[in-house]
């Protein structure tokens, strides 16, 4: 009999606990959770519950959860009958809880599973408060409790995404604190000491008098939030040298200091990169890579504010893999529609985006690939659109699940991109009406808009005058918690306190430790110069930049078409028209639906085929585009060809470079009145799409 049963331990003892992964701190578990049968406690550890109510535990529900899954989708039903049961023994609550979490999308959802939580948790430390609390190198001490720590850390690291999902941080810091006091020998599913640290991060811009848990700077902060990850690192150490008395027996629990550490650099790598300081977080990156945990999107994260964008975009692919059938924001969907803008290729990143809003549904995630969609827009010219896709993500309530982007960071995108449309719309009235200036409705208009613009600059400056993160997430161009383009700030920036921010950027250039970022804040003193009317400064400043040798031509071909623009209007500025036609041109080849938002007219060749309709033709040339003959001057060739069939007319169009390159593909649209087709036409000359075009591409 004796040796039956060392047999039946044995067996018993081969099979890995489920835990959490204490590196992902995003994801929910997914680990199937089906441990064998609780054994009988011994005396000490006994519930106070009479001897037939403890056996009728042990036959009738735990013997049953050992085949069921609890993150299943059985998971309900079996709660109701383990409650029916027993409605005083945890297993039932916590089935009940894990299926509404893992079934929650919303605020209401993650609040109802937080219920039975919140019991399940209660119930089990009235019952089990000793067990839990037993620290023990033993095997014969440990086999009894080693299903206890898992259920209790699995139901609060559930319990924990409620109360963050619910906008609840102080209740994440009790509970942490509360998991805290049983010293675990294993975390589990449960990594406190680095969940208290991401509280303390994602909360960093607060101070106590708001959350008592925090300290008063964003600093202080940062630096409690390492103290907690140093604490995980030496009870990591504490606790291995106890399960190393356990041996093999306990195969999870052995060599389970080395997994968990992961879960420190993990974290360490969000503080460092949010600090800037690249050598550390390169370190841990490095770290995580050789144990073969390396986290793709906070990766390419990394790699993006060090200018590195085409190792982040393959980073973002790989992320777009690891990240799958999470209910969250795909922060890597996201960001890769901000490089396919960097790269002119804002039509790619505006099908990713539909493409993510389309699966996503109303669930978390849907306003940002709004956002992303309408920022798509507003660099492919189509400035209507991209308000209108503005006012979806305005509209939207989005739950902020799993990251450290919060409401402030989604407004303050939203408010960005409506002053760049602002903006946008006062310059489309320029390049719609060649004779603006004499032109009274025009300039009414105008003068309409430019007021709208200022008002948005003054609103958003507002929202964040008093945003102790505007230091390192606005000014330094580049941020981990940055949801914004470094395009997008010019235009918040260029008409406010040019001095300030000029010596800000002349010192960032010169001391930023990111060699492929320098560049930009270089571009941004030169501009700030040219604010200042001291183009023969900025001049010599813009030609060295167009020589960097740290320049992706291929993924900066924004970065490099600024420059184009800016040299052109230095050149316009100091009355050199031949050096500024030849700016233009290379603008438009580069970037073309920039062009028509410069407040310059480009040159262009025109020549028009078929029955061509007078007044749509005089409306075309009414735009700012200055038509010109001269094969001496560097203009692209934009043939437009008029046709119809009965009663509809079709206008088909494509532009050729001087080397007979296609910049525009040929294509046509159908059109019914002169006016909107002349200035459609425009547009399109430009490679700016239509609405028309969206829903066809659909």
């Amino acid at each position: 009999m004796k040796i039956r049963f060392l047999i039946f331990l044995c067996g018993i003892l081969a099979l890995t606990i489920c835990a959490g992964d204490t590196y992902a701190q995003k994801a929910k578990v997914t680990a199937p959770h089906t441990p064998p049968v609780m054994p009988q406690l011994p005396p000490q550890l006994m519930p106070p519950h009479p001897a037939n109510k403890m056996q009728q535990r042990y036959f009738d529900i735990d013997a049953k959860r050992m085949i069921e899954d609890v993150n299943g989708e059985d998971a309900l039903p079996r709660s109701r009958e383990f409650k029916r049961i027993d409605s005083t023994y945890y297993v039932g609550w916590m089935f009940e809880g894990a299926y509404k979490y893992n079934h929650s999308a919303d605020y209401l959802g993650y609040r109802n599973a937080a219920v039975p939580l919140e019991r399940a948790l209660d119930l089990m430390e009235h019952d089990y408060s000793k067990a839990l609390a037993t620290r023990t190198g033993d095997i014969m001490t440990f086999y009894p409790i080693r299903i206890l720590a898992p259920d209790y850390t699995m139901i609060a690291y559930y319990l924990m995404n409620c109360y963050a999902n619910t906008d609840q941080p102080d209740k994440v810091y009790k509970l942490l604190r509360r998991t805290l006091k049983w010293k675990f020998q294993a975390s589990y599913y449960m990594d406190s000491w680095n969940h208290l640290a991401w509280t303390v991060h994602r909360n960093r811009f607060y101070t106590s008098s708001k959350y008592s848990f925090l300290k008063n700077s964003i600093e202080e902060n940062e630096k409690l939030a390492q103290r907690y990850l140093d604490t995980s690192m030496m009870t990591i150490e504490k606790n291995n040298a106890i399960n190393e008395q356990l041996g093999a027996s306990v195969p999870y629990l052995h060599g389970n200091a080395d997994r968990e550490k992961i879960g420190v650099y993990h974290y360490r790598n969000i503080l460092y990169s949010y600090s800037f300081q690249i050598d550390s977080a390169a370190y841990y990156f490095e770290l995580m890579r050789k144990a073969g945990r390396l986290p793709h999107n906070n990766f390419a994260n990394f790699k993006g504010i060090c200018g590195d964008f085409r190792t982040a975009e393959s980073e973002y692919k790989l992320a777009s893999m690891q990240d799958a059938g999470d209910k969250r924001l795909q922060e890597w969907a996201y960001y890769s529609s901000i490089i396919d803008i960097y790269k002119a290729k804002p039509a790619t990143g505006a099908s990713l985006s539909r493409n993510m809003i389309k699966a996503a549904g109303s669930t978390p995630g849907y306003g940002w690939y709004n956002i992303a969609l309408a920022r798509c827009m507003t660099y492919d010219g189509q400035i209507s659109e991209s308000d209108r896709y503005l006012e979806k993500a305005a509209d939207f309530k989005e739950l902020h699940i799993g990251t450290t982007l919060g409401q402030s960071h989604y407004d303050f995108s939203v408010q960005m991109l409506k002053l760049i449309n602002k903006e946008q719309a006062w310059q489309m009235q320029k390049f719609e009406h060649a004779n603006w200036w004499y032109n009274p409705s025009v300039l009414l208009d105008m003068t309409s808009k430019l007021s709208e613009t200022y008002l948005q600059q003054l609103l958003i400056i507002n929202q964040f005058a008093m945003n102790p993160e505007r230091d390192k997430v606005i000014y330094k161009l580049f941020s981990t918690e940055s949801t914004v383009s470094w395009d997008e700030i010019w235009y918040l920036l260029h008409d406010f306190s040019t001095q300030y921010f000029l010596k800000r950027f002349q010192k960032e250039a010169e001391t930023d430790s990111r060699a492929y970022i320098r560049k930009y804040f270089e571009l941004f003193t030169a501009r700030l110069k040219m604010q200042q009317g001291k183009y023969k400064e900025a001049k010599p400043m813009l030609d060295k930049l167009l020589t960097n040798p740290n320049t992706d031509a291929e993924y900066e071909k924004l970065f490099v078409a600024r420059v184009y623009q800016a040299e052109a209007e230095c050149a316009r500025e100091l009355k050199d028209n031949s050096t500024h036609d030849l700016w233009l041109y290379r603008l438009y080849t580069l970037y073309p639906q920039l062009l028509p938002f410069t407040g310059m007219a480009m040159n262009m060749n025109l020549y028009v085929t078929g029955e061509a309709d007078p007044a749509v033709e005089k409306r075309l040339r009414a735009c700012n585009i200055h038509w010109v003959t001269d094969k001496s001057i560097p203009a692209p060739q934009a043939y437009v060809e008029f046709s119809h069939n009965g009663k509809n007319k079709n206008i088909t169009y494509y532009v050729l470079d001087q080397d007979g390159n296609y910049i525009v593909q040929k294509q046509s649209f159908a059109w019914q009145k002169a006016d909107e087709a002349g200035k459609q036409l425009a547009y399109k000359l430009f490679n700016i799409g239509s609405k028309a075009d969206e829903k066809e591409s659909d």
